[in-house]
């Protein structure tokens, strides 16, 4: 059963393939080229829709197990919509250590959903990942582009507060 969202407003319509057209014109089946080729497709509608993968398919000529293959070993490549904040918590040595996975815990909690999904409201989608390279600043998370640091859970709520707006993902104060 497929699942609806109702934030996919932030993506380009995929019953829109034009961007699909230059993208091949780019890639097409140059050798090596399948990577860019999803990358470019992924920037351009969000994340790997169905629709998009099985026309990309069918206009590159690869088969489309090859292009799921791919999409499916890599962990930079999506196969739903993500949230305007993608909020991605490590989990490497350092950071498990110093409390990680009381991190997403609190996460977790204050936007109400579990890991490796997105909020109602389309504003957050909360992953773990193996590292992020920041080992001295651990447990880490990047909220989008920003760094944040040195994380407490009892602090978790007002690093959310910054990016939740009017949207009210976060829970209110108890």
């Amino acid at each position: 059963m497929a699942q609806e969202c109702s934030c996919d407003a932030r993506f380009a319509e995929t019953s829109d393939l034009g961007p699909l057209d230059d993208i091949i014109e780019r890639y097409g089946r140059e050798k090596g080229a399948l990577i860019p080729l999803l990358q470019e497709t992924q920037d351009a509608y969000g994340y790997l829709d169905e629709a998009v993968m099985r026309e990309l398919a069918r206009r590159a000529g690869y088969q489309l197990s090859q292009l799921y293959g791919v999409a499916t070993f890599f962990a930079q490549f999506r196969l739903k919509p993500i949230g305007e904040y993608l909020i991605k918590v490590c989990h490497g040595t350092a950071c498990h250590v110093a409390g990680a996975t009381q991190i997403t815990d609190e996460i977790a909690n204050q936007l109400d959903i579990k890991e490796g999904d997105t909020t109602p409201d389309g504003r957050f989608t909360l992953e773990s990942v193996m590292c992020l390279g920041a080992c001295s600043l651990s447990p880490i998370m990047l909220v989008g582009e920003d760094t944040h640091g040195r994380l407490k859970p009892t602090g978790i709520k007002k690093i959310l507060k910054q990016y939740a707006g009017d949207s009210g993902s976060s829970k209110e104060e108890e």
